[in-house]
């Protein structure tokens, strides 16, 4: 088989490290990248030695090209994808799927009636840790899951990002911003939600940039910066959420899942991060050696199990979702970070800012299958021979 022809839209921060994963896999090809910024473009495809910089336009106009990687800012990732599926190409894209959920099940209706994939980030689910967690669910270690908390505070972007404008607009925030790695980590272990409630509140109503070119000057805030919610699962696991801009710190676990038999938590060292990375460790207690005290694992009282990792993907490997769409798109199966999945998130946080203005508990609209375990010897499992071109390297063509 030959490998995906893929396209980029968006040539921003976030690029490099797909870039940089997609060169470690033979079943895709990025042949060209567009941006706003041509510059920018120019100098993505002369560090990653992509063959055509275009227009946005020409990639979704172009036949050879088989799917379209959409990196654009949240506000369009909608109408890059909904412009990739009318042409009949695949579409992978960053996180959010939409920022208006119809948009998002035209998209979906589209992609089918034109048999073609849509897949989207976060794809962090597929790595180790999480992967863990699933097996271990499965494996029945924690017995029955009935409940689930999420914790995600920081203070914000401005503070290290460059252009951190958008993540106060609509389709920024911290629950669309990091919601939907915990809600998309929660649906893999847990399944799809049925109703939510969300009470939020906007603390600042503008932000001081100190990172670099722009330290000094300030944005508005147009969104809520520190977000509750209730969850309740269609299996009848509940749960409860946190999305903040507006915590300085916290010790609270990123995640933690509880069982009939035990609990499941992931309680990384580094507040800003959680399920939004690959790898790190699993920690669990049973019945068994549940004796509750506030002492930290490391002082070794009533210290916590580390799970056994099997599985792999415990770097950096934003992007590993594309790699899995472009098999399923040779083998004719269903990508595990699917465009489904990310509808059914988008509704998840849509019902529960719909809640906060209501007051009531919000259903949710949509629905979508939990993905399978990434085997752990991925890619090999896929059995499928990629035609390597003999071509050692692409000429760099600047048609915009």
């Amino acid at each position: 088989m030959k490998p995906l022809r893929v396209g980029l839209i968006g040539c921003g921060v976030i690029s490099d490290i797909y870039l940089k994963t997609s060169q470690k896999f033979d079943v895709l090809d990025i042949v060209a990248c567009a941006s706003l910024n041509i510059e920018e473009s120019r100098a993505k495809a002369q560090q990653y030695n992509i063959a055509k910089v275009c227009t946005p336009e020409e990639i979704i106009n172009d036949e050879s090209i088989d799917a379209v990687l959409n990196l654009t800012i949240p506000a369009v990732h909608g109408e890059i994808s909904l412009a990739a599926v009318k042409a009949g190409k695949h579409v992978y894209s960053e996180k959010p799927f939409v920022t208006d959920l119809e948009q998002g099940k035209q998209i979906l209706a589209l992609a089918k009636q034109n048999n073609v994939l849509v897949g989207n980030a976060p794809d962090t689910f597929l790595g180790s840790r999480v992967q863990t967690c699933q097996r271990l669910i499965q494996e029945g270690l924690i017995g029955q899951p009935i409940g689930v908390n999420a914790f995600v505070g920081t203070h914000g972007v401005e503070r290290h990002h460059p252009n951190p404008d958008f993540y106060y607009k609509p389709g920024g925030g911290p629950l669309f911003d990091l919601g939907p790695y915990y809600l998309t980590a929660m649906i893999a272990l847990l399944g799809p939600v049925k109703r939510c409630a969300g009470m939020a509140k906007r603390s600042f109503n503008q932000r001081l940039i100190e990172s670099k070119p722009r330290a000094g000057e300030y944005i508005d805030v147009e969104v809520d910066t520190h977000i509750n919610s209730l969850l309740e699962f269609e299996n009848g696991v509940t749960g409860m959420m946190m999305t903040s801009f507006d915590v300085w710190d916290s010790q609270l676990p990123r995640l933690e899942i509880y069982g009939t038999e035990g609990t499941l938590c992931i309680n990384d060292p580094d507040p800003t991060d959680g399920t939004n990375i690959f790898g790190g460790e699993v920690l669990y207690k049973t019945k068994e050696t549940a004796r509750w005290n506030y002492r930290p694992r490391v002082q070794g009282l009533e210290a916590w199990s580390v799970a056994d990792d099997q599985h792999r993907f415990s770097e950096d490997s934003r992007g590993l979702g594309l790699i899995d769409l472009a098999y399923a798109a040779i083998k004719g199966r269903a990508p595990r970070a699917s465009g489904e999945m990310a509808l059914h998130v988008c509704d998840i946080m849509e019902s529960i800012v719909r809640s906060n203005q209501s007051g009531q508990f919000e259903h949710t609209s949509t629905d979508c299958s939990t993905p399978t375990l990434l085997p752990t010897d991925f890619p090999h499992s896929e059995d499928v021979t990629i035609e390597i071109s003999t071509v050692e390297s692409h000429t760099l063509a600047t048609s915009a």
